[in-house]
């Protein structure tokens, strides 16, 4: 089989000691909050144990800045911006995490996520670099009327940009921010896509996790990365290892990309840390960071499987980027056309 794999074991190696040790205090602030939960369903004192997890989760989050602030490679949202706008990043999270969320909203908030992040990824950077587009409107009484937008100017920091998407959760997430580029480019930039099939071996624990990254159903050219802006957009960042897997192979290959961007909605203390060790230039974008993983590399808090709750489960054989496409629908099919056609020419080129 046409494969390559990395282990977890690898990728604490590029830990330094400093990383160790404050991911080994956040894991102990949390291990307080596990203590918390079993005193809040179905118990009279429930509203003091909420109290007091209130207070640990904020202590928590005081100290997941400082540390995320040593690090200037990785850009946690709700850290990096105005307090004004956390609310709206809290309340996404809230419902994303909710397991009563059903899948349209699901879709729905992780399309809010992906908009807030482009913004913050790249929108923002240019606020003081705009361009003019006038548009028509449909009204035309007592004369044809037009309007004066003023747009950030991210052409410069989108232009070489190709979308790579690690397989499943990553699909649509990674259509969103095609799609967002596309509107805020002056000629309509549609991003090439480079598809890796990427999985983790949920039989293992942690510590001991690999990654495969399956050659002979991933679909992209090494040529056409090469000095590129690779921008993957993963749900979640729970170990860093498959991006670190896709990584590694690539500059095996002799690639070297201009840089690389990871775009989350939920990023583990971890997962962040292994990647901007491991890899050089690479950056790491976050709506939210969670504090720690079990032993089965989930996050926690976490919200699930983003993938299964994205694109709901297989039945059988894993189903490949077309199916997964024609099953999100017409409604997302029409809305993010141009990327479909991008994809299919990937696929089926």
């Amino acid at each position: 089989m046409n494969t390559v794999t990395l282990h977890a074991s690898d990728l604490d190696g590029y830990l330094t000691d400093t990383d160790k040790k404050d991911i080994d205090e956040i894991s102990g602030l949390y291990d307080l909050s596990l203590d918390l939960f079993g005193r809040i369903d179905g118990n009279d004192k429930s509203r003091e144990a909420e109290e007091e997890l209130t207070e640990l989760s904020i202590r928590i989050g005081h100290r997941l800045e400082e540390i995320t602030a040593k690090n200037k490679r990785i850009h946690v949202y709700s850290f990096e911006t105005p307090r004004e706008l956390h609310g709206e990043a809290s309340r996404i999270i809230a419902k994303l995490r909710n397991p009563g969320t059903g899948h349209e909203e699901f879709l729905y908030y992780i399309q809010r996520a992906y908009e807030i992040l482009f913004s913050s990824t790249f929108a923002d950077k240019c606020l003081n670099r705009k361009r003019t587009i006038i548009e028509k409107t449909p009204v035309s009484i007592p004369v044809q009327n037009y309007a004066v937008h003023r747009l950030p100017d991210v052409d410069e920091l989108v232009q070489n940009s190709v979308m790579c998407v690690m397989l499943r959760g990553a699909l649509l997430p990674s259509m969103i921010i095609s799609k967002e580029i596309e509107d805020y480019t002056s000629n309509g930039y549609i991003t090439p896509f480079a598809l890796f099939r990427i999985k983790r071996d949920e039989s293992k624990s942690e510590s001991d996790m690999a990654y495969v990254l399956d050659l002979g159903k991933s679909f992209f050219k090494p040529e056409e990365l090469d000095g590129k802006d690779l921008i993957f957009a993963d749900p979640m960042n729970a170990t860093g290892g498959s991006l670190v897997t896709i990584i590694t192979y690539l500059r095996q290959l002799g690639i070297k990309p201009k840089s690389i961007k990871f775009i989350n909605v939920i990023a583990a203390l971890k997962g962040a840390l292994r990647i901007t060790r491991a890899i050089e230039d690479a950056e790491v974008y976050t709506l939210w960071m969670d504090p720690v993983l079990n032993e089965s590399a989930y996050i926690l808090p976490g919200l699930g499987d983003a993938g299964d709750r994205l694109n709901g489960k297989d039945e059988g054989e894993p189903r490949n980027m077309i199916q997964l496409i024609a099953d999100y629908g017409h409604d997302i099919v029409n809305l993010y056309r141009n990327q479909v056609r991008e994809i299919e020419k990937t696929v089926l080129h």
